[in-house]
């Protein structure tokens, strides 16, 4: 469709997002979709508003992210991660771990894990990068306020200790957020951290092309510490992880071939 290529072209000008590595039929659907919503049933119309009206932009570029969250998203993982993954990870290390949540969107992913990290170090030894390409999603993880469906696998003891209450929302308390900094980050573009000890990219890989995917695997291989695992998310297991000199230690949690 050539209308969709011209369109491809002139928001990675716009934006500097290349809508190529995303899955075309998926991708094109969700865009039209918002189009329709705000009137337009032509692309480059609709460009043409993108360009001159920042709030209908910042609308594109958050729809497009994909920004769908919760604490403790699929609460089996998690526990496997507290119960098996962390006291490896901590047995191996002499300091405390380098935690990297790399498609944070509103926060409550590391949240969930500066909350599960208090049951091995004090608040004032943890410390997590939080990284995402949409600038309100960091926004708001930043303000860190959440409705009471987002805490439903929250454990009682951590909403208690780490949220204030206000109606129905809830503010996670300035003691977690101290131990989070979020940064803006392009996955596909950007330089990744090193010497990470545990990394997060949960339910973001499956909206990519297998190019995209071989490229970031890559990446995470190069970014993880010796001993460092990489947990993907629940729909996200890796086709031949040996491709990527990665090895599977339990279901979605991968780590360097020795």
């Amino acid at each position: 469709m050539l209308q969709y290529e011209i369109f491809k072209q002139n928001i990675n000008k716009l934006i500097v997002i290349d809508l190529n590595l995303y899955k075309e039929k998926q991708m094109l659907r969700r865009i039209k979709s918002l189009m329709r919503r705000n009137g337009f049933n032509d692309l480059s119309e609709y460009y043409d508003k993108l360009k001159v009206d920042k709030e209908l932009l910042d609308q594109f570029i958050n729809y497009l992210t994909i920004n769908v969250s919760e604490f403790f998203r699929n609460i089996t993982q998690w526990q496997v991660l507290e119960k098996e993954i962390l006291p490896n990870l901590i047995k191996n290390s002499n300091i405390p771990l380098s935690v990297w949540s790399s498609a944070c969107s509103t926060g409550e992913e590391p949240y969930s894990l500066a909350m599960l990290l208090t049951k091995f170090y004090s608040l004032d030894k943890i410390k997590i990068l939080a990284t995402d390409i949409d600038i309100s999603a960091l926004n708001k993880a930043k303000e860190g306020i959440y409705d009471k469906k987002s805490l439903e696998n929250v454990p009682k003891e951590f909403i208690v200790k780490y949220f204030d209450k206000y109606n129905n929302y809830y503010r996670i308390k300035d003691e977690i957020k101290k131990t989070v900094e979020f940064k803006q980050m392009d996955l596909l573009k950007d330089s990744f951290p090193k010497d990470m000890d545990l990394i997060l990219c949960r339910n973001v890989m499956i909206y990519f092309t297998n190019e995209a995917k071989d490229l970031l695997y890559k990446k995470f291989y190069n970014s993880l510490s010796d001993y460092g695992v990489l947990f993907v998310g629940s729909t996200e297991q890796i086709l031949l992880p040996e491709k990527y000199n990665l090895k599977p230690i339990k279901t979605f949690f991968y780590t360097k071939l020795k």
